[in-house]
Formats: C-alpha cells, structure tokens, sequence
C-alpha cells in the first residue's frame, strides 16, 4: 500500500511539473496523423479548437460541425484539431483506420493528429494541462478553446455542437480581437 501511495504521488507530481513548466497551449506539440510534428506554437496568433473524437462514438456526427466550423472560420484564423483517442474504447486501432474514416464519412481536412491519450496518468501533456484548468474531458467530442495568445479560454463538453451559438460566439470574439 505504501509504494502504491509514493508511486501514486511522485508520479502526480511528475505530471504536475511537466505541466507546470508549460504557460500557454503554444508550449506544446502533438504529432499529425501522417507523422508530422504539430506544435502548437505555428498557431500563435490564431484561436485553436481542441477537440478529443473517436470514430465509434454516438457524437461522431459532430466530424460534420467541427468541418462546418473549420470550413466557416479558417480563412479568418480559426484552427481546428482533432485529437483521436480510445480513452473511451470507441476508436479504431490505428491513425491510418482513423484517417480513412474520416475522409471517407466526413470529408475532413481539418488537421488531424495520432491517437493519444486524453485523461489519466497517460494523457498528452496538453491535456494533462487543460484538465487542470478546466477539467478532463468526461466522453469523446470534448473541446478546448485555446486564444489567439495561447491561453485556454474555455471547454465545451461532448454535447455542444460545433457550430452551436454558444461556441461560434465565442470564436468570433476570439477572432475579433485578432
């Protein structure tokens, strides 16, 4: 029980100054998923929307706001991610199934990465550090708001659309201020 609770609190506190080391969104970098490197700070000066999907999931249909929203606001500045995860055992098995999926279902070109972990002890580090703002995402299809200045402004949960009032309010805002 002993080393449970060390291991438990030295490897939170691992976390924590991984992620305490980090300030803004534009500290960190994915990996697309063809391969890439992603980091976040080639958007500095754009707002970004971080959003956990999965293929299998009842929330997959959203693929089709997030490249509405995508659609609507990149030319203005927005940045769309997707960020495949089987945190939530609903996604398929590899970033070459995923990549499929989405172009044949969803005709997506909005920049997508390789499947990574969203919560736990194994989540990506921006995760890791959103969650602690704002909270980890509870199901698939969560979304972070990142400003144009790297700050986390806000997360929606799996039952915002995309293109909802709510969140389009916010990035024309975002993008207002740009």
């Amino acid at each position: 029980m002993r080393r449970w609770v060390f291991a438990m609190v030295f490897g939170l506190m691992g976390m924590a100054s991984a992620t305490a080391s980090a300030s803004t969104a534009h500290d960190f970098e994915f990996t697309s998923i063809d391969g890439q490197a992603m980091p976040l700070a080639q958007f500095e000066g754009q707002p970004v929307l971080v959003v956990n999907t999965a293929s299998r999931c009842g929330f997959t249909p959203q693929y089709d706001g997030l490249q509405a929203l995508w659609t609507k606001y990149r030319d203005q500045g927005l940045v769309v991610i997707g960020v495949p995860s089987g945190d939530f055992n609903q996604e398929l098995a590899s970033e070459a199934d995923v990549k499929e999926f989405c172009e044949v279902n969803f005709s997506l070109d909005f920049p997508m990465t390789e499947i990574n972990h969203v919560k736990g002890e194994n989540a990506h580090p921006f995760f890791a550090w959103a969650g602690a703002q704002q909270g980890a995402p509870r199901w698939n299809f969560y979304k972070y708001l990142v400003g144009p200045d790297g700050t986390l402004v806000k997360s929606y949960g799996s039952v915002t659309r995309p293109m909802s009032r709510k969140l389009t309010s916010e990035i024309e805002r975002l993008l207002a201020t740009n």
